[in-house]
């Protein structure tokens, strides 16, 4: 009966740190802007087509 409602705390405990470590990470990753590297890739690309 100890052990199972240890291991179940475990459990918890365990989804509990790995959804707050995904936070965390969510958090301090830098933004990313999409668009701008998109449209100066193309506009590099398309540019040389165009000359």
């Amino acid at each position: 009966m100890l052990a199972r409602r240890f291991t179940i705390v475990c459990l918890l405990t365990t989804l509990f740190g790995i959804g707050f470590a995904i936070i965390v990470a969510e958090a301090s990753r830098q933004p990313r802007h999409w668009d701008e590297a998109r449209s100066g890739a193309c506009f590099t690309t398309c540019g040389q087509f165009g000359r």
